[in-house]
């Protein structure tokens, strides 16, 4: 579990801040790699702090237990050395200050998916502000939803690691914020192709690497699971990287890194809820499905409506998020994992259903509260100078 936990922080930093970082233009990489390194800061204290307590505290009114965690961990009191940590289907082996720090690992990969729905145009102060805001109101309570005693784990949602908490959680706030924001200054005239391609291409293969942390581990423990865990991840990921590849080819004529990449972290997003409840088979056609759907959600879904999600946060996380927890409920193996009561495909979407309500409600209101407070965006002419300079007096500069 502590190899587990530092290959999901591995997931943000280096893993996320690459991939995102390689993919804006070269006058925001500074920016856009200090978003996931400062994001990860932010939301480790506020973990530690708060959110801890109200995503897997118990609260002593079982009608609000459904709902929230309670305040009894707050600045992690109560967490001791000796207390290991039971979770359902999961023998109460490890240290709760383990566990503790493996889900804050998952807290703060969540909230730095975001950043790519707004890549080039979010000022630093607003980003610091709505992290520790859409930290408490959206990530902490839909994690005690669906792993911490709340009821859509209680409903028989099935949700390994991550699906609706992570991956929809943070493609639906995504939307909500490219809309909110608006298009970047030229998005449809000017030149936005990636600056860095082989950073991208890192930055997913630490994902892809991380990713074992995050599925194998949710196992909480060495064990046969986490083995099917990891088997799944690897094969889904691989089906989506091909799938998306191929769909592309036949569309652009051309095969490309930057489409087998983007295909890999489909198929990572989407066999994430499944990863401990289905069989490899059933994560192969979860992965392609996924590779193929998001390739259509991020290329054609995206011109159809006109929205300016820069780097695919909707497109891959939160269109990958759905398409593998409403396929959790019909590939769901009862011979690799022991199925919740309640269990079907119905249950799966209704999880979705009111992970996307409450977060495009919460982080709405998250956005407006920035908005009048440190504002949102970043003037005109910083957003033409570039971020680097403009926000943080950096730059990438050019040794060659």
């Amino acid at each position: 579990m502590l190899t587990s936990t530092a290959l999901v922080l591995m997931m943000t930093i280096p893993g996320l801040a690459l991939f995102y970082g390689g993919m804006v233009r070269r006058k925001n990489v500074i920016a856009t790699v200090t978003q996931s390194f400062a994001m990860t800061a932010v939301v480790t204290i506020v973990w530690a702090v708060a959110t801890y307590s109200l995503a897997f505290g118990t609260n002593p009114d079982a009608k609000l237990n459904d709902y929230i965690g309670s305040m009894a961990n707050f600045g992690l009191k109560g967490v001791t050395m000796d207390k290991p940590y039971s979770i359902a289907g999961a023998t109460p082996t490890i240290p709760e200050y383990v566990f503790m720090t493996y889900q804050m690992t998952f807290a703060i990969i969540t909230p730095a998916l975001i950043c790519g729905a707004f890549a080039e145009r979010l000022k630093f102060s607003a980003l610091l502000l709505f992290t520790v805001l859409w930290s408490v109101i959206v990530y902490a309570p839909i994690a005690h939803w669906v792993w911490g005693g709340g009821f859509l784990g209680s409903k028989g949602v099935m949700d390994f690691a991550g699906g609706t908490v992570v991956h929809i959680n943070a493609g639906v706030a995504g939307l909500v914020c490219a809309l909110v924001l608006g298009k970047r200054k030229g998005y449809g005239v000017d030149n936005m192709a990636p600056h860095n391609l082989v950073f991208t291409m890192i930055g997913a293969s630490l994902l892809w690497v991380g990713w074992f942390g995050f599925n194998a581990g949710s196992a909480v423990g060495a064990n046969a699971l986490a083995g099917a865990a990891m088997a799944n991840t690897q094969i889904a990921t691989a089906g989506a990287a091909l799938a998306w590849m191929i769909v592309e080819w036949f569309e652009r004529k051309k095969p490309g890194i930057l489409g087998l990449a983007s295909g890999a972290v489909a198929g990572l997003v989407a066999v994430t809820p499944a990863s401990g409840f289905v069989n490899p088979m059933g994560a192969l056609v979860i992965g392609v499905a996924a590779g193929a759907g998001c390739y259509v959600s991020a290329v054609w879904l995206k011109r159809i409506f006109k929205y300016d999600d820069s780097l695919d946060a909707f497109g891959v996380h939160g269109i990958g998020g759905l398409i593998g927890a409403i396929l959790t409920g019909v590939f769901a193996d009862a011979s690799i994992n022991t199925l919740p009561k309640g269990h079907s495909v119905m249950t799966q979407v209704e999880g979705c259903l009111a992970t996307i309500v409450w977060t495009a409600v919460g982080t709405l209101v998250i956005l407006m509260i920035c908005k009048f407070t440190t504002g949102l965006r970043v003037s005109e002419e910083a957003e033409i100078e570039g971020l680097d300079a403009s926000l943080h007096g950096e730059a990438l500069h050019d040794h060659a």
